[in-house]
């Protein structure tokens, strides 16, 4: 780290000490006694400008209550249920230098089981998990700062049905780049059909040189370049050669299922945290209301990028198949002549 960015912690630490009780309870959570390494992350997601890190960091989470967020649980159950089986995401183990491994069925998630709000609570929860439990639970057990995650991305079933989800998706990785910035070390995506492809090749110039240093496709499962980093124990069930993607697997290998260690270790730590509130687990409640920030235009031109490569593929394939139609029309007139 240069000096450079040493002094924009300093200035961006000396900003955080002046702040509201609020804010500094927010924080601690945030940083758990990793107070530096926190900073860097805002600093570096905002190309080290301190003004713009300030501003980013912590209001949402009190405007939010995000503090509370691992006391609400999505009851009852088989609502839960519904939104695991429908977004897919999962933490299959960790890497050889103690990184969380999360992976996320891309294609395969559909977010039609639950309301737009349960699916961003669920997302988030996730994420003030892996950031309250797990990393301060490896960085003591590494005795060093475990800061990020890596994150397996599976394409297995990505369709031009996609397009309806293009919202959502924007909608929670906003979330993510504004108030969980840096939390991914790198994206591993496997088993890409023809379609993500076609889009990756229009966006990745539109990513910052930073992000897209993070991206790397690989051939096939991805196996073989996976296990340079993780034993096989950790590696997704989608990863192993021999599966078929995010829709063939046994449940105990399947870290998307409810039945995974992972979730169940998750949603007992929340309904535990929601018991010891003094009350006791509700048969039904709302779900919890985040409010949405507004995407950055990089963000948004990339999601209008997207879907308009999709509508062209969409056109390309209708075009084909009306082409097909006629030519089969045409040859069963020949067939039919005397």
């Amino acid at each position: 780290m240069g000096i450079v960015s040493e002094e924009a912690i300093d200035e961006f630490q000396e900003l955080m000490d002046q702040a509201e009780e609020p804010l500094k309870k927010t924080f601690e959570r945030v940083h758990q006694r990793y107070l530096r390494e926190n900073l860097g992350r805002f600093l570096k997601a905002r190309d080290w400008n301190v003004c713009k890190a300030h501003t980013m960091c912590l209001r949402w989470r009190v405007d939010n209550e995000i503090d509370s967020i691992l006391s609400k649980p999505i009851v009852p159950t088989e609502l839960y249920r519904d939104v695991r089986d429908s977004q897919l995401i999962g933490m299959s183990g960790y890497t050889k230098e103690g990184l969380p491994v999360f992976a996320i069925g891309v294609g395969l998630s559909t977010f039609d089981k639950a309301s737009v709000h349960y699916y961003v609570q669920s997302h988030i929860q996730i994420n003030e998990y892996r950031d309250r439990v797990l990393l301060p639970s490896m960085s003591k057990k590494n005795g060093r700062p475990i800061t990020a995650c890596v994150k397996v991305l599976d394409m297995t079933g990505l369709k031009l049905s996609a397009l309806s989800q293009i919202k959502l998706v924007t909608i929670i990785s906003t979330i993510d780049d504004l108030n969980y910035p840096e939390k991914t070390n790198t994206y591993y995506v496997v088993n890409a059909p023809y379609i993500f492809s076609a889009c990756w090749k229009v966006v990745k110039p539109l990513l910052q040189e930073r992000t897209r240093q993070k991206v790397h496709v690989l051939s096939g499962c991805g196996m073989d370049e996976l296990l340079k980093i993780m034993d096989f124990t950790s590696l997704p069930h989608f990863c192993r050669r021999g599966s078929s993607g995010s829709s063939h697997h046994t449940q105990s290998a399947n870290c998307f299922s409810i039945d995974h260690p992972f979730h169940q270790q998750l949603y007992n730590y929340v309904k535990h945290h929601y018991e010891t509130r003094g009350q006791a687990e509700p048969a039904k409640q709302g779900s919890f209301h985040v409010g949405f920030p507004e995407p950055e235009a990089e963000r948004c031109v990339i999601a209008k990028t997207i879907e308009s490569e999709l509508h062209k593929i969409e056109n390309c394939n209708s075009l084909a198949m009306s082409t097909g139609d006629r030519k089969a029309s045409h040859e069963k007139l020949e067939d039919d002549e005397p």
